[in-house]
């Protein structure tokens, strides 16, 4: 697990392989442990060998298909944060290194010291997404101010990098256009997935694999706040 505090800034050295592509990425971050986890760009990746002046890792096939690490040109700087020791600081939020999708950043503001962050999401992430919840963006932990459609589809969402988060992270330099990372809070993940369940049924004692009748999914999910207490 890690928090969403990137501790330093590597840079992507080599990359080659397919389906599963083998980096190289250069870091002083250390001293490192063999088969650790470590947060490149928000992605978490497995320390498979140490060298001199950073380490190795493999990149399968979904992390090529659902990251920016695929196109990322060599050479490029990317954030990096080491997993979270039992017992370690919670500064950001419970982030597991596990992408969801990546977005476009659609506009760069800034206000005052301050830099307003908007972004369009995949539209499947909608639901996983609400003002003052908390979303990893390239592997940063920010809070959502807003969260909307987005007038070419998807859901549209903004985020304020504070003058701390620009100083120590690559975001400032993601113009419009430019693609990141996207982990949904895992709190909300969980949350949707109850609902789904809760909306479609679940077997009983004496009834095998068969679901509930049919009935209509709002009426379900209020029934089921309802029976928890909810008004």
């Amino acid at each position: 697990m890690f928090t969403g505090l990137v501790e330093t800034i590597g840079v992507l050295r080599r990359r080659g392989g397919s389906p599963v592509a083998r980096a190289m990425i250069e870091t002083t971050l250390g001293p490192l442990v063999l088969g650790e986890s470590i947060s490149v760009q928000g992605a978490c990746l497995t320390v498979d060998r140490i060298v001199s002046g950073g380490f190795e890792c493999d990149m399968s096939a979904e992390t090529i298909a659902r990251t920016t690490l695929g196109e990322r040109p060599l050479g490029s700087p990317v954030h990096l944060e080491r997993a979270t020791p039992v017992g370690g600081r919670l500064g950001g939020h419970m982030v597991l290194g596990h992408v969801d999708g990546v977005g476009t950043v659609t506009a760069v503001v800034n206000v005052g010291g301050a830099i307003r962050f908007e972004v369009r999401a995949p539209a499947n992430l909608e639901r996983f997404l609400a003002a003052k919840g908390s979303v990893c963006l390239d592997g940063v932990s920010l809070t959502l101010n807003g969260v909307g459609r987005a007038a070419a589809g998807g859901v549209v969402f903004d985020v304020m990098l504070v003058p701390h988060t620009i100083g120590r992270t690559l975001l400032e330099e993601a113009g419009p256009s430019a693609h990141v990372n996207i982990e949904v809070d895992v709190l909300a993940r969980y949350v949707a997935r109850q609902l789904e369940v809760a909306a479609h049924g679940q077997p009983h004692e004496g009834r095998g694999e068969q679901d509930e009748p049919d009935v209509d999914n709002d009426a379900r999910i209020l029934a089921k706040l309802r029976s928890g207490g909810f008004a």
